[in-house]
């Protein structure tokens, strides 16, 4: 028999027939008796102050059982020493229903819970506020004079600051040959997944509560519940096998998690709490954020001067902050640099993570600024880069751990046809269609944080690994099964791989493209102590023939133990558990070394090669092609991780052309909080997508050389549209997303 590895094979989902089918049970799905249903009420101003609250009609409906205000909330333990959940940057979390203010429009004031969804939801129509509304200010524009530097926490870890600056930028600037300085707006986005929010809390009595919740941490949501309530963490058990989508929204727990799990206790009655769409625009979401860069070249193409500065939105009470600027010090090599970034806070919710958060926004100017001078030095875009091209991180003065940007640019660019592009603008035409083609590099961080696994094996010879780490849509549960098999020799019908449960060994939050790395490596471990386990075993069981052996010694392959000098020594799984007695056990932490880490830039690279199609009379914009190569180090699924970069592009046409959050300052409310107003890409905006994956071997970076694929794949994507906007048309137009409007 052949072993069978899996790593880089494409394996489809494990999960996939439950989902397509209606099989998959989401939070707001699970059967539980004796349930009772609430119904948040949202505040209409945006600042201000409740004077009262009219609940009189809504109590007098029959299947009412209570109205929760901050009027009669249950006293709370509110954790207000530290961080209330893993995600939370500095600064104060926000308490919904904590007291009479007003902080944001659409801010949850009320809850009634009754026992039916439908009854419950009528019911907070009849709910009548009186407000005492204060000035308040929405709009970052606006109010660029009151940004500031934000404040250092432990979020600012994971998320750096900018480096200092470099050499003597002003006088670099002046003396450049050709110099480029643009500004750039990013509009609110909201993330919109399509599962909305909910959370189902059953009360099992004694402070246990099981929970039901749309996360992308069950560990973040148990330590939000039992730090908030004051309970303890091993009677909180957070459940989340199946999320429908997150793109960072479920990173911190939102407040209707909140409001059920209080609802539940001060009811003792299992609670189910759910958002409608409108109600998905009344939390987190990416902020808005102005940028300058001044960018400045010498003659012969060299990158003499980059300056890059961004204002981003944040709320009044906690220093939401994005990495924006960095990147471009990281990229090229220029040794006179000046970065700043602040923000403003303003009257709104705390903005969160979404999909690539800071690296979509930055890599935009950066790389149209980088555009814009290619064309004033008259050089062709890809040649421009790769002359400013750097194996190290100057900013950091560090080498990558490793770096195929230049194989990205050679093999995207080949199966595109770039050479074959007329350079100048506005020349190329399809009938009544301008078009244009434009290129982008893309690099995102390679994170790695502890995580932790679980493996044994069982009478049947099936391998069970365990990990708190959820999935989010993104192909977890395949490549986690697909890492274990490899790991012990075993096909992946022996292999089952637990998740999405609290109770399970911790795991941080999946985002930030680093799930692969951190909990595969978890995995990975705990199959190597297993391994030493079962070698201990085999001793037991059949020592003449295993007398002395090593590791080195043995082999793992087709669900057994073999001799390396003579395969046809060995002994199953199946047969070595029933022989022993007992199951197998390990458990193992992914420690990463720190010490080793910190001497290298961690990134994965993409570039995005793009073709679009401009109405030259009506300024319609359509993505016609598009080609991203990505290094991302190894590969665990290349089908799993092409649908991660392909929705990263998708992702990106959205953002260039489509994607914004609409407000209207004088009442500080988004006005388009809903699917037919908000809009993204749909099949009819979709055409030629094509995907390359670089091989790319990183022995630094964790034990799998795997890198993440979750945002690499959106970062290059928008910028590259913009760049082949201005080559079709020969308008520069900085401000996202792209209307026809802006090309008339």
């Amino acid at each position: 028999m052949k072993t069978s590895y899996s790593i880089g094979k494409p394996i489809d989902r494990l999960e996939g027939h439950l989902k397509v089918t209606g099989a998959a049970t989401y939070a707001a799905e699970y059967e539980v008796g004796d349930l009772l249903h609430g119904y948040v009420v949202n505040s209409t101003i945006t600042k201000g102050e409740i004077i009262d609250i009219d609940e009189q009609a809504a109590r007098e409906l029959p299947g009412v059982i209570e109205v929760f205000s901050h009027n009669n909330r249950s006293k709370l333990p509110w954790f207000d020493i530290l961080y209330a959940d893993m995600d939370a940057p500095p600064g104060t979390p926000f308490k919904p229903l904590y007291d009479e203010n007003v902080l944001y429009n659409g801010q949850p004031i009320a809850l009634v819970v009754a026992e039916t969804f439908e009854t419950a939801r009528y019911a907070a129509s009849l709910i009548k506020i009186t407000y005492e509304e204060s000035k308040f200010k929405t709009s970052l524009l606006s109010n660029l004079q009151d940004s500031r530097s934000p404040k250092k926490g432990m979020a600012t870890v994971v998320k750096p600051l900018p480096p200092d600056d470099k050499g003597n930028f002003e006088k670099a600037y002046a003396a450049a040959n050709v110099n480029y300085e643009g500004e750039f707006n990013h509009p609110p986005e909201h993330h919109n997944p399509l599962e909305l929010f909910a959370t189902t809390t059953v009360y099992e009595g004694k402070g246990k509560l099981t929970v039901y919740d749309k996360t992308q941490g069950t560990s973040n949501s148990q330590l939000y519940i039992a730090n908030i309530f004051g309970l303890h963490y091993k009677n909180v058990r957070v459940i989340a096998p199946f999320v429908g989508g997150g793109f960072g929204s479920g990173l911190r727990p939102q407040y209707q998690l909140f409001l059920c799990v209080m609802a539940s206790l001060q009811l003792k009655r299992n609670v189910r709490v759910a958002m409608d769409r409108s109600q998905m625009f009344t939390f987190g979401h990416r902020p808005p954020t102005y940028q300058k860069t001044k960018f400045g070249a010498s003659k012969d193409g060299m990158l003499t001067a980059l300056h890059h500065t961004a204002i981003a939105e944040t709320s009044q009470n906690e220093d939401y902050n994005e990495v924006v600027v960095n990147w471009g010090g990281m990229l090229y090599p220029v040794k006179n640099t000046e970065f700043d970034y602040k923000l403003v806070s303003l009257d709104v919710f705390t903005p969160m993570d979404m999909r690539a958060p800071g690296g979509s926004t930055g890599m935009h100017a950066i790389e149209t600024s980088m555009d814009a001078l290619s064309y004033a030095l008259n050089m062709d875009p890809l040649e421009f880069r790769l002359l400013n091209y750097s194996e190290t991180d100057e900013s950091a003065n560090k080498p990558f751990s490793s770096k195929e940007l230049k194989a990205c640019y050679q093999k995207a660019s080949e199966a595109f046809g770039w050479e074959q592009r007329n350079p100048k603008p506005r020349t190329t035409k399809r009938g009544q269609r301008l078009v244009g083609t434009g290129m982008s590099s893309g690099i995102w961080d390679v994170i790695a944080l502890p995580g932790k696994a679980k493996a044994s094996l069982n009478k049947k010879g099936q391998l069970k690994v365990k990990s708190a780490v959820t999935d989010i849509g993104t192909g977890t549960r395949t490549i986690m099964t697909q890492i274990a098999a490899d790991s012990l020799g075993m096909t992946l019908d022996n292999v089952v791989f637990e998740y999405g449960d609290s109770k399970m060994p911790l795991a941080p939050i999946q985002g930030g493209s680093y799930t692969t790395g951190v909990i595969g490596s978890a995995v990975k471990a705990v199959c190597e102590a297993l391994k030493k386990k079962i070698l201990k075993a085999v001793k037991r069981v059949e020592a003449s023939s295993f007398k002395g052996a090593t590791l080195d010694d043995v082999i793992f392959s087709d669900n057994y133990i073999k001799l390396k000098k003579d395969p046809n020594i060995g002994f199953s799984f199946q047969q070595l558990v029933s022989d022993n007695g007992k199951k197998l056990k390990a458990s193992k932490s992914n420690i990463p070394n720190a010490f080793k880490l910190k001497k290298y830039t961690r990134a994965a690279h993409s570039a995005a090669f793009v073709e679009v199609e401009v109405d030259e009379q009506l300024g319609t914009i359509k993505v016609t092609r598009a080609v991203t190569a990505v290094a991302a180090g190894k590969i665990i699924n290349p089908k799993t991780a092409r649908s991660q970069i392909l929705g990263g592009m998708i992702w990106g046409i959205g953002k260039a052309l489509q994607e914004e959050t609409l407000i209207d300052h004088n009442l500080g409310k988004y006005m388009n909080t809903n699917l037919g107003e908000y809009h993204i890409p749909v099949h009819a905006d979709i055409n030629d997508l094509e995907v390359i994956f670089v091989e790319e071997k990183d022995d630094i970076i964790n034990e799998l050389g795997a890198k993440g694929v979750g945002e690499i794949g959106l970062v290059s994507m928008a910028p590259a549209i913009a760049n082949a906007i201005y080559h079709a048309t020969g308008k520069r137009i900085n401000n996202f997303p792209i209307h026809f409007d802006d090309l008339l």
